[in-house]
């Protein structure tokens, strides 16, 4: 079987995704799969006298391509990043290689690539790819829409507004201060800051305009992180992150450190963990998601709260989902094969509709 792993693209998370994307092909390669790794943005060029199909292969690829760069990347670095004078998402054969595969595996992050603009490309165009279909992957994507869709299915959530102005009033924030603010459309935690006091909204709201022309204003909510992963109906055991300084930013978590701890299975009593399983089946399902996806959230005295939904999680080497996967005794390479099979029977099942 054929498979594409899709990474890279253009969004602030690249060096994220292009960590799980090796991460995600030396895995398929291991159980067998002829596995061909595309940046989406950067594309392949194809050597003369070689074909599409020689890029598929089971050799893996170098360890050291695993390293995540933990520079914030701007649209003019990355943009900067192609030098052949094409515009466009999508790079040089990316297409062409996409077409070539029986299934494209995403292992994109942030906004072009998890948005459903990668998703509509690929449904116009007839090529399966694992994760979520183009609207929920949108939706997902959007923290803005995704949190309305959480208050209209009764799914907590932080007290949150919006706005598209730096100058934004303090009498226009419906809660007290500290506050979370952070782009609408982005993920990794990049240009999101928690703010203790009006004094140091503007700061905060100046590099969140970096990355999005709309952000997120929520109440901060002090309660103790888990993260739970879900595969077709299989909810995996939560995991908790614990940061002994700071927060779960960017850094803790990308890059190895001793400050941040990841507990599985966490201490966390029957009934709450029926909760987090709960909440986890009820996202997955407001939202439209399928195949497979991450539901973080804050639990504190006052219950469970959903932070956020994503549709095509982290598989770095410190990523989340591995970890939970783990717990249940899923390898790493099964279960890559596991969302890769689940999506092939979403498939099947519409074929046979």
């Amino acid at each position: 079987m054929k498979i594409v792993v899709l990474a890279g693209g253009r969004s602030t998370e690249r060096n994220v995704s292009l960590s799980s994307g090796v991460k995600i092909t030396n895995a398929l390669r291991s159980k067998g799969y002829q596995v061909a790794l595309v940046d989406l943005f950067l594309g392949k060029e194809l050597a003369e006298g070689t074909n599409i199909a020689d890029l598929f292969t089971t050799e893996p690829e170098p360890e050291h391509a695993l390293l995540i760069d933990d520079d914030i990347l701007t649209d003019e670095k990355i943009n900067a990043l192609r030098t052949d004078g094409t515009k466009g998402l999508f790079g040089k054969n990316v297409l062409a290689i996409c077409q070539a595969a029986d299934m494209v595996y995403l292992g994109l992050h942030g906004e072009d690539g998890e948005n459903g603009k990668v998703q509509a490309v690929l449904d116009l165009n007839e090529i399966r790819y694992t994760g979520s279909g183009t609207l929920a992957s949108g939706l997902a994507m959007s923290k803005k829409y995704s949190k309305e869709v959480f208050e209209q299915n009764k799914i907590p959530t932080a007290p949150f507004t919006t706005t598209k102005d730096i100058d934004i009033a303090k009498a226009d924030i419906p809660f007290d201060f500290p506050v979370v603010i952070k782009p609408s459309n982005g993920g990794s935690s990049v240009g999101t800051h928690i703010v203790q006091s009006y004094a140091d909204l503007k700061a905060a709201l100046q590099d969140a305009f970096q990355f999005d022309d709309e952000v997120v204003i929520e109440k901060y909510i002090k309660g103790r992180e888990f993260s739970v992963a879900i595969i077709d109906d299989q909810v995996l055991p939560p995991v908790e992150i614990v940061v002994t300084s700071g927060w779960y930013d960017f850094q803790h978590k990308f890059q190895a450190n001793d400050e941040t701890k990841f507990i599985t299975p966490p201490d966390i009593d029957h009934a709450t963990n029926e909760v987090l399983a709960n909440l986890t089946r009820q996202t997955f399902k407001a939202l439209g998601m399928q195949n497979y996806g991450r539901i973080d959230f804050l639990v504190n005295d006052e219950g469970a709260f959903v932070i956020e939904a994503n549709s095509l999680p982290g598989m770095t080497p410190l990523s989340l989902i591995p970890r939970e996967a783990e717990a249940v005794n899923i390898s790493y390479p099964d279960l890559c094969d596991m969302i890769i099979q689940s999506k092939l029977r979403i498939y099947e099942a519409k074929d046979n509709h």
